[in-house]
């Protein structure tokens, strides 16, 4: 079980978000956005904030940092690690298993992920035999795309999507392919940019607080 940090539901446990954070990165990196998204107290959200292991990177001579996947190239096409997705992938659906099985059903659970946690995101969610809350990918990008049509499970899906204006570590057009890819595929995701880099800014919080409260009020 991959080992993470959370934050306790305030009030009875009714709801769960698992975030995934990018490269060399930890669960501890986004830990304060579950206070500052100041959600109410009677969704009765649990916030769950995984720790990737730590893997060699290619693009760094090979120097161990955590990573939920390695990358080999800068060039989008090559830059996500397919073995590491999905070895990734079946780790993180280990801990929404682990939540159904604590009386959380799969449609109060949403999964989130930042940058690389975003790749892993938005790989396992159409791929689960059940449908989640919801999905949100952020300044991300897709893994094999082209496999999804034929490996997708759900028919449609709640996906919040958002990206910096000016990321130069994702670019925009990577995020724009990602959301065309799930249109094509049948999917309607919500998208919004910001005038930002490769960041969560105050206004994107703001959208995230309140795509939450809809999502599990």
């Amino acid at each position: 079980m991959l080992p993470f940090v959370e934050a306790s539901a305030k009030g009875e446990h009714r709801a769960t978000v698992i975030w995934l954070h990018g490269l060399g990165d930890s669960g501890h990196g986004f830990l304060p956005v579950a206070n500052a998204l100041q959600l109410p107290d009677s969704l009765g959200v649990r916030f769950i904030f995984p720790h990737a292991p730590e893997r060699p990177m290619t693009i760094n001579g090979g120097m161990r940092m955590a990573s939920w996947y390695d990358i080999k190239s800068l060039d989008l096409d090559k830059r996500a690690d397919e073995q590491g997705v999905r070895e990734s992938a079946e780790q993180v659906q280990a801990l929404i298993k682990q939540e159904i099985a604590s009386g959380i059903a799969p449609d109060r659970i949403i999964l989130a992920g930042f940058s690389q946690g975003g790749v892993v995101t938005l790989h396992l969610a159409p791929r689960l035999p059940y449908a989640l809350a919801g999905v949100m990918a952020l300044s991300t990008y897709m893994c094999v795309p082209a496999k999804l049509h034929e490996e997708k499970q759900q028919a449609s899906l709640n996906i919040f999507m958002a990206h910096g204006q000016k990321d130069n570590v994702v670019p925009l057009f990577a995020g724009e392919l990602a959301r065309d890819t799930l249109t094509t595929n049948g999917y309607v995701p919500s998208w919004t940019t910001y005038a930002m880099a490769h960041e969560v800014c105050y206004d994107e919080l703001a959208d995230i607080r309140n795509w939450l409260i809809a999502t599990l009020g």
